[in-house]
């Protein structure tokens, strides 16, 4: 029995014997139950608007301006190209395009748990990573490798007689993004977005079922390769270096794998398909029912009782 295609808890035994037959229970679907659960998560939701307040304060904030001096030029002085990956197609292909899979899959099996609390995981992934991101280049102010074309557009360095710093005579916005190399922002949200959604397929395709389809491991594997051609480029394009891609892409994998346990069991578990609540759901309504039956065989004892 494919773990996927029942609405309830399967039980095994370590000796193998078959599974008492599950009580069948209609899933949630957005319309029976999707206001009762997006009110019990409000809190959730409203740690997502913090967060965004925090993520846009950190990106005004000025960060802190290491000390580059003449001889530190050596490594920043590549060229400042336009990005491989523009910034605004970051959002798209990690958050975007992992909820129209989740939807892709509510369409299918109409289980609102599993469609609400995918979507909420995520976005917590990729706000938490964007927050400690963030709140870290503005800390370290590591520079690019192409700070100096940031500091001097014209090519022409200026440097204090006495401490040798850089006079800076650029664009105040473009050098302010010249002081947050590390970590890579790029990569993290990658990673972070990319990351929770190789989580998500893993389960949902049972890679881990111990049937050895090399196949499955390619789907899941597909977000994560995604995700490293963007760390790629942040290289190729001279706007971070080596250390700040690799750094970004831990910080992102580590925050997503937090993010998608919270809410979903291991992918290698017996109920890796869908998250913790659908399983809470389904213990409620086998009690609910065992709970009636018990009733009615009560009462129906107490009716015949009477009749004597």
């Amino acid at each position: 029995m494919h773990r996927g295609d029942e609405g309830s808890v399967p039980a095994s035994s370590a000796t193998g014997a078959r599974a008492d037959p599950p009580v069948c229970t209609p899933f949630p679907t957005i319309r029976s139950h999707g206001a009762s659960v997006a009110r019990s998560h409000a809190y959730d939701w409203l740690a997502l608007l913090l967060l965004v307040a925090v993520e846009g304060l950190l990106n005004a904030i000025e960060p802190f301006h290491r000390f580059v001096g003449a001889g530190m030029m050596t490594d920043l002085r590549y060229p400042l190209k336009t990005n491989t990956v523009p910034l605004w197609a970051v959002p798209i292909y990690a958050v975007i395009g992992p909820i129209i899979v989740f939807t892709i899959i509510y369409v299918r099996r109409r289980n609102v748990y599993d469609l609400h609390h995918a979507v909420l995981g995520i976005l917590f992934s990729v706000l938490i990573t964007g927050v400690i991101t963030d709140a870290i280049k503005d800390a370290v102010g590591r520079p690019r490798p192409n700070f100096f074309w940031r500091c001097f557009p014209d090519g022409i360095a200026v440097f204090d007689n006495v401490t040798t710093g850089v006079i800076c005579h650029g664009d105040a916005s473009v050098i302010k993004e010249g002081h947050k190399s590390f970590p890579s922002g790029h990569t993290s949200w990658s990673f972070a977005g990319l990351g929770f959604l190789s989580w998500y397929l893993a389960g949902k395709i049972t890679v881990f079922d111990r049937r050895g389809h090399v196949a499955k491991l390619c789907i899941v594997l597909a977000p994560l390769l995604v995700a490293a051609m963007v760390a790629i480029s942040r290289v190729d394009d001279y706007w971070h270096h080596w250390q700040d891609v690799c750094t970004g892409g831990i910080l992102g994998l580590v925050v997503a794998s937090v993010c998608y346990l919270q809410f979903f069991p291991a992918p290698s578990d017996d109920k890796g398909f869908w998250p913790h609540a659908h399983f809470r759901y389904i213990a409620e309504r086998q009690n609910e029912s065992q709970t009636r039956r018990a009733t009615e065989l009560l009462e129906a004892m107490e009716a015949g009782g009477g009749g004597q």
